[in-house]
């Protein structure tokens, strides 16, 4: 497939899980790829591995919760794409499974400062790119928590629902630039950022099995699922959806 052929496009949180599998599907779809994540390491990995496949990828350090880092990741891309035809606002962080009232105000500030104000810098920030050069696509990784919620994760869950808010009210504003926002909410995977909201190093047999007996489709969301549904979301395929979410969540949701 070549829906991306041509495009340029940004992929925030890149350097693992859902953001790697987002970055090498458009990538193998005819992007060219911006891989921005604050572990650039992980990154330069993806972008080594998406360049192996034929593709090209640039790399920035990026901590998206700091105005300055997301300016300079917007500068990298004019610079190294030329445009920014799609914005993928995924980095995201959750502090450890608690009870709210357990919480301290840091782990409330910093899951808000990532997941809710990272997406606010990434779209204040490549709109106007986006209208200068005709139009463009933003899909915001959010969460079936912040339509289902589970407990222990209280405030992350708030702070996708902010993601929800702000992609329908932004949707409104620039679609008249030939703009589309859209979201998607998946459900818990055994990726690096589930492991450290739970504060495990690895899920066992128990945990997972949890989890899984929440889902009705039997199984825990793969990174592949949730870049799917980026990509059609992205796609000239996915044209007459804005203000919208796709629940990739096997029915969590329902």
């Amino acid at each position: 497939m070549d829906r991306f052929q041509g495009k340029r496009a940004i992929v925030t949180g890149a350097g693992s899980g859902f953001g790697e599998a987002i970055a090498k599907r458009l990538a193998a779809e005819g992007g060219r790829l911006l891989a921005a994540d604050i572990n650039v390491e992980g990154a330069e990995r993806v972008a080594a591995e998406i360049a192996a496949a034929g593709g090209e990828c640039h790399v920035v350090e990026c901590n998206v919760a700091e105005e300055t880092q997301v300016e300079t990741m917007i500068a990298t891309a004019m610079e190294s794409l030329g445009g920014i035809d799609v914005l993928v606002n995924n980095a995201g962080y959750s502090h450890h499974q608690k009870l709210m009232w357990k919480i301290t105000v840091e782990d409330f500030d910093a899951v808000f400062a990532v997941n809710a104000r990272g997406v606010f810098l990434g779209c204040k920030h490549a709109i106007p790119h986006m209208i200068e050069g005709g139009g463009g696509a933003i899909v915001n990784i959010a969460s079936v928590g912040a339509i289902a919620p589970r407990p222990g994760v209280t405030p992350y869950n708030a702070t996708k629902g902010a993601v929800l808010t702000m992609t329908k009210g932004l949707a409104m504003e620039v679609a008249r630039h030939n703009i589309r926002v859209n979201a998607v909410n998946p459900v818990a995977a055994d990726t690096g950022f589930m492991k450290g909201a739970m504060g495990v190093d690895s899920l066992d047999e128990e945990a997972t099995a949890r989890l899984v007996a929440t889902i009705p489709r039997g199984r825990l969301t793969q990174p592949g699922d949730v870049a799917a549904a980026v990509a059609y979301l992205a796609s000239e395929d996915g044209d007459f959806l804005t203000g919208t979410h796709i629940n990739v969540d096997g029915g969590r949701s329902v």
